[in-house]
């Protein structure tokens, strides 16, 4: 569908820039060494969640913006975006700090978040998607084994 082509696309993109930030500090980020300390010294996050959620977010987005293993990144999107409410942004409430008058952010973009990779988890990858591609594959690979 199109609409499996437009959520993995917009999401991708926007999420891929919240990953570049962790893993390559692009666009003011700390980069991996200082996304990691950070998650794993001031969070108290294990490593490999640490580690998880910046190759979830950086490396994750690039697949779904190709389409590839579109179920199962957005449902790690959710996940991710779960933590992040309950562990930092829900003392804040709904709204982003748009004034500069909270002590941080909201959870409203979370929920855009949570909102885009549900549907994904339920429509898939859409047209243009690696996913439809494999499974092109696959189905005539079955039909070409039934038929011999």
């Amino acid at each position: 569908s199109w609409a499996g082509l437009i959520l993995r696309i917009g999401l991708g993109v926007v999420m891929f820039a919240h990953g570049a930030q962790k893993l390559i500090g692009w666009f003011g980020g700390n980069g991996f060494d200082g996304t990691m300390g950070f998650f794993t010294q001031t969070m108290g996050l294990p490593w490999l969640a640490a580690f998880l959620v910046i190759i979830g977010e950086s490396v994750g987005s690039l697949g779904l913006i190709a389409g590839f293993l579109t179920r199962f990144t957005a449902a790690s999107f959710i996940v991710i975006m779960v933590g992040a409410i309950a562990m930092v942004h829900w003392p804040q409430g709904f709204f982003m700090n748009w004034f500069g008058q909270q002590s941080g952010e909201g959870f409203e973009y979370h929920l855009l978040v949570i909102a885009m990779s549900a549907a994904l988890v339920v429509i898939g990858g859409g047209k243009w998607s690696m996913d439809g591609v494999i499974a092109s594959w696959l189905e005539r690979g079955k039909e070409f084994r039934n038929n011999r």
